[in-house]
């Protein structure tokens, strides 16, 4: 309880660490706990909308944690990090304060310099993006400070050229508050809890790195590990039988807050978590759990991206000079002939236009070969799509084959296009690093052709942007 000089210093129950002044009195008060029986309420008013039911995670006011539902977990986030940040409504009073000091700035250029503000508008600001991401990155920080400063300019920090910089800093520590205070609320939050033994920053931390929105999701409610583990266990039952569809997906859906946990903490090789979640390697479930993990489509982004950049990179490929310029030119001349994909041939002739070697990603059967050629080039390689071409000139290809840690993940495909949309698939549910000698290329399948993390890009990635954008 706090006492309140306005109502003759009598005592009222704190609600709000705003209500109390400097050097002002509290008091600490026991009280029984009250008991309260719930029972289960069978019927359901059919009139509310399904999404209302359970939209967040209700605890205190002071200590509201918002993960925004789905229809896989009310503890799952729903949306990816926004293109334009959107800044939280705050409390009315401190809305009326805002509203006061942005008239003072706009008519005298008076800023706002009131520690209470700072405080709840940094609370709300945690609050909302925790929503996305409880480790936002520099430039997304900055983003939030931007969108922040061009609603308050009463808000700009003196000692900085645009204003910024003190609000970054206090949205950094703030979030590193904000962490500590979720981990103290003994709720289930992996993302937080794998880190929690790791001090003063180590390189070693376990955060997204590839914009993933449910990096480490929560067990659903009232499960534990054990018992995920025995749902683990009958889904291999089930993928042994045919038609199956449709349970799979179900228990695939329900374990996925296990299986990430298992493939983050434990990082497996490839072919453990072959023997442990075989329903994973298919075509369906990967983009299935990269749309869980990123709440966006595969194969409709990534696809939709490479029909509306195509035309443009053929133009800006024939402006490409020097080494790269002659092997772009090259693999043009050589595939015009041929029965290709022309997405086939951008991507190709992108991996050169990056400075990057297509002999990193691609390996080239032109000929039949011996299938004991091809499992032993399958056993050498980390990373690699396997393109089999037909004896025939100009037929098209037979097999192209995704090949991670020595092994055959996934087959059966008809382009080489639709084999790397599925490699970045397999990229985000086995929680992969992208090779070092191909790190432009995957950067434009990850930023440019899925939209994710696009507000920083490599400065090589970035030109190629602006040159698209013209």
């Amino acid at each position: 309880m706090y006492q309140d000089e306005e109502f003759g210093e009598q005592f009222f129950t704190l609600t709000s660490i705003e209500d109390v002044q400097d050097m002002g009195t509290l008091k600490v008060v026991q009280v029984e706990p009250v008991i309260v029986n719930l029972s289960a309420v069978e019927e359901k008013d059919d009139d509310l909308p399904e999404s209302d039911s359970m939209s967040s995670i209700s605890l205190p006011s002071q200590d509201t944690v918002l993960l925004s539902s789905s229809d896989e977990s009310p503890s799952h986030r729903s949306q990816p990090w926004p293109r334009k940040f959107k800044i939280p409504p705050f409390s009315f009073e401190i809305r009326l304060l805002l509203e006061a000091a942005n008239r003072a700035y706009h008519s005298e250029g008076t800023l706002l310099n009131n520690p209470r503000v700072t405080s709840s508008v940094l609370e709300k600001l945690a609050e909302k993006i925790f929503e996305y991401t409880a480790y936002p990155t520099g430039i997304q920080v900055l983003n939030i400070v931007e969108a922040l400063i061009e609603k308050y300019p009463c808000l700009k920090g003196p000692g900085s050229v645009n204003g910024m910089y003190g609000w970054q800093q206090r949205i950094k520590y703030k979030m590193e508050n904000y962490r500590a205070k979720v981990r103290g609320l003994k709720i289930a939050c992996p993302e937080l809890e794998v880190n929690k033994k790791l001090t003063f920053r180590p390189k070693g931390i376990r955060r997204p790195k590839k914009a993933e929105v449910n990096y480490l999701p929560p067990l659903p409610l009232g499960q534990t590990k054990e018992t995920m583990g025995e749902e683990r266990v009958v889904l291999l039952t089930e993928v042994k039988k045919t038609n199956n569809d449709k349970i799979i997906s179900e228990k695939m859906e329900k374990t996925f807050p296990y299986r990430r946990l298992e493939v983050v903490n434990q990082m497996p090789a490839v072919p453990d978590v072959m023997e442990r979640s075989p329903a994973l390697f298919s075509e369906s479930q990967v983009k299935e759990k990269f749309k869980r993990i990123t709440t966006i489509q595969l194969d409709r982004t990534f696809l939709s991206k490479m029909d509306f950049y195509t035309p443009k990179l053929r133009t800006v490929f024939k402006t490409k000079g020097g080494t790269a310029g002659t092997k772009i030119k090259s693999v043009l001349e050589s595939l015009s002939q041929k029965r290709i994909d022309s997405h086939d041939v951008v991507i190709r002739c992108l991996i050169h236009f990056l400075g990057e070697s297509t002999e990193e990603l691609i390996k080239d059967y032109q000929q039949d070969v011996s299938k004991d050629v091809i499992e032993q080039d399958i056993k050498d390689n980390v990373i690699k799509i396997l393109v089999l071409g037909s004896a025939a000139e100009g037929a098209p290809l037979t097999d192209v084959i995704i090949v991670i840690d020595g092994t055959e993940v996934l087959g059966g495909f008809k382009t080489l296009t639709n084999a790397c949309m599925l490699l970045m698939g397999f990229v985000y549910s086995l929680n992969l690093s992208y090779p070092p000698k191909l790190k432009y290329t995957f950067e434009v399948f990850q930023k440019l052709l899925l939209e994710l993390d696009d507000l920083k890009v490599s400065p090589k990635v970035d030109s190629l942007r602006r040159k698209l954008l013209k």
